[in-house]
Parts: C-alpha cells; sequence; structure tokens
C-alpha cells in the first residue's frame, strides 16, 4: 500500500472547538463518523483509548457492524488483561470485521493517567512490559500448537489459541511513543511507527532512529511510518489561515470548560507531547505551513498540530513527509463529519493522485535505467 489514510472516531460529538454534545455513547453519532468516513475514502479509524475513555473492543465492533470495508485501528495499552487473553480478543475482533483489524499499542506516557486504573510500573518498566506482552501476543496467534512462556513478567503454560486471526497468522501492530526505550520497542515489533505532527527535520530524524532500531531485527525496510495532522482547508490560503485563528480563538474560549483536556496534566511527560512543545516555541508556523497553535494551548495532548492551506497546498505539504517516508496519514479535523467529508473530497483524492502519479514515474524511470 502506497499511501493510507486514517481518520479519528468517537462515541461523543467532541473537539477542542466542540464541548461535549449528547450522551457519552452515542450509537448514532458514532455510526454516522464510521460511514462518513467510508464514504469519504479514509481506509481506517482509530478508535483512541484512555483512562476515561468507552471501551474500545466494543466500539470497534460496532463501527465494523455500521461499516462494509473501512478498517479499524485499536488503541490498546498492554498489561490490563493477560496476552494471551488480548491476542485472543484481537483475532476475535478481527473476524467479526472480515479482516478489518490493525492494533495501535500505546504503553503509556503519563504516569498519572496508568495510576488511574491502577497500573503503578515506571515509564521503563512499561516498555519492557510492551516487548514482552507482544512477544506472546505474536506467539499466540502464529503458533502451530501448544506453547509455553516464562519470562519477567508474564508466564503461560500450555497456550494453544483456538482462534486466530483472518489471515492466519498475525494482525498489523501499529506503534507509538517517542522516548529511546520506545523506539527500541518498536524497531522489534510494530508493523507501522507513528508520530505526531512534527517538522519534517523532526520527522526525518525520528524516521532514521526507528530504521536504525528496526535493523538490529533485520526489519529495517518492513516498518512503515504514520503522521497525524490536524489539516484546517480553504479556498484561498488567507481564507484557511483566518479559519486556523477562527478554530484557536473558539479552542482558547471553550478548552477549560470540556473535562477531555482540563483531566490533563499541564505539564506532559510523555516525550512524544514534550517533542511537540518543543515545534510549538518555534513559532506559530513551522516549515511553511506547520500550525502549532492548539499544540501550544493544549500542552499538546495527542494529535494537535495542523497543516494550513489550500488542498492543494496542504497536498504538496503531505508530500514532503512522504519523500521521508510516511505512507499513512491520520488526519482528523475540528468538526468531526463535516471535516472529514471535507478531507474526502478536497484533499484525500489529490494526495492519492500524486503520489501514484510520482510512484508510476518512479517504475517508469527504474524500467528504463
Amino acid at each position: 500500500m502506497s499511501i493510507e489514510f486514517i481518520g479519528f472516531s468517537a462515541t461523543q460529538e467532541v473537539s477542542e472547538t466542540v464541548l461535549p454534545q449528547g450522551p457519552v455513547v452515542n450509537k448514532a453519532f458514532l455510526g454516522a463518523v464510521a460511514r462518513a468516513h467510508e464514504y469519504a475514502g479514509f481506509d481506517r479509524v482509530l478508535v483512541a483509548h484512555s483512562s476515561a475513555s468507552v471501551d474500545g473492543f466494543q466500539v470497534a465492533s460496532y463501527i465494523a457492524s455500521q461499516t462494509e470495508k473501512l478498517g479499524i485501528l485499536l488503541a490498546h495499552r498492554p498489561g490490563f488483561v493477560a496476552p494471551t487473553l488480548a491476542a485472543r480478543q484481537f483475532a476475535t475482533l478481527d473476524h467479526f470485521s472480515d479482516g478489518r483489524l490493525a492494533v495501535h499499542v500505546i504503553s503509556g506516557g503519563d504516569d498519572t493517567e496508568q495510576q488511574r486504573d491502577g497500573d503503578f510500573l515506571d515509564h521503563g518498566q512499561r516498555y519492557a512490559r510492551t516487548d514482552e506482552y507482544l512477544d506472546i501476543v505474536k506467539q499466540t496467534w502464529s503458533s502451530s500448537g501448544a506453547f509455553d512462556h516464562e519470562g519477567q513478567i508474564y508466564r503461560h503454560k500450555g497456550q494453544n489459541a483456538g482462534v486466530r486471526p483472518v489471515n492466519g497468522h498475525s494482525v498489523p501492530v501499529y506503534f507509538g511513543g517517542s522516548s529511546d526505550v520506545a523506539i527500541e520497542v518498536a524497531g522489534k515489533h510494530a508493523d507501522v511507527y507513528a508520530l505526531w505532527g512534527e517538522s519534517l527535520a523532526q520527522v526525518g530524524e525520528t524516521i532514521a532512529r526507528v530504521r536504525a532500531a528496526a535493523a538490529k531485527y533485520g526489519r529495517a525496510d518492513k516498518i512503515r511510518f504514520s503522521l497525524s495532522l490536524r489539516p484546517v482547508l480553504a479556498e484561498t490560503e488567507e481564507k484557511a489561515w483566518a479559519k486556523a485563528d477562527a478554530i484557536l480563538a473558539t479552542a482558547t474560549e471553550r478548552v477549560g470548560r470540556n473535562d477531555h483536556f482540563s483531566r490533563r496534566p499541564q505539564q506532559p511527560q510523555n516525550v512524544g507531547s514534550q517533542r511537540l512543545l518543543d515545534t510549538a516555541a518555534q513559532g506559530k508556523v513551522v516549515d511553511e505551513r506547520l500550525w502549532t497553535g492548539i499544540a501550544a494551548l493544549t500542552k499538546a495532548a495527542g494529535n494537535s498540530t495542523g497543516l494550513v492551506g489550500t488542498p492543494e497546498q496542504v497536498r504538496d505539504a503531505l508530500l514532503k513527509y512522504w519523500e521521508l517516508g510516511v505512507t499513512t496519514f491520520l488526519i482528523r479535523g475540528f468538526d468531526p463529519i463535516t471535516d472529514a467529508l471535507q478531507y474526502g473530497r478536497e484533499l484525500i483524492p489529490l494526495v492519492r493522485a500524486a503520489v501514484a502519479e510520482r510512484e508510476a514515474q518512479d517504475q517508469s524511470q527504474r524500467l528504463a535505467a
């Protein structure tokens, strides 16, 4: 797959500019979000996770029931269920979604957030647990018979799963985490390594570090890269920046009244957010159109940097990341359904066409050489 687009799902209408609307679990809204992304041409939607969120497995299952082709990226924190059980849960969901499942592994970057669910391991211990956890998950998926495991954290005897993923051996593993130890674990396990929307220089640096880590396991050419951004589009650049300014003004007024953001720590512990704040410290705009306003406002609470401009300008900005090695873009807006539909009309087809054209040119040049 040369290019992939992932959107964002939720069971409640909410964003930095939208105060929570309706019940926490709103099936009608979730179904509408999922179908809008499928209609708009997204490959997957993310089902996010936090210590306060609804259960992602059930959300993912509902999305699968409401769509026909849309893939699901289920965020999952290792350590709260046994890895053998998690492996069977993933495989079961993969079957109910007809092979549309991928798993986004997030070990956890904030002690306070982890402790809300009873996890008191420190940062390094969490990643050591993730490493062993994924070893067991993958063995549960792929083992040809019963196996035993005795490690530092987990011990299993005679595990032989009765359900395996649709393809018989695995579910795609996406991986988040920007610390040195996170990158080491990603190099071993990730099919796709996920970054937040940093500058071109930062992204290039991280890709090199992850590939170096993956090379230790003979995987440098197998790992792919995802980048998360918040595009702001309009028919002219001037109107796009005016739209961004309006979004920031509304968010400034509402974020403090929104529990989704007010419960987050003011100074993030996780390295990914710290790196985004470093980007924001460079100014409101980095690399011509990487917008840092929301990242600065929310202390980089997740996916919070944007690309601002016309669809053609944002396409060109995305292509610069693609040239660095990014083949997946997780994009979401501030008006969940409206923005997803706009991306499907105005941005995704432009990017797909440009990538296809460049790949055809590269193929032609290779054949002519």
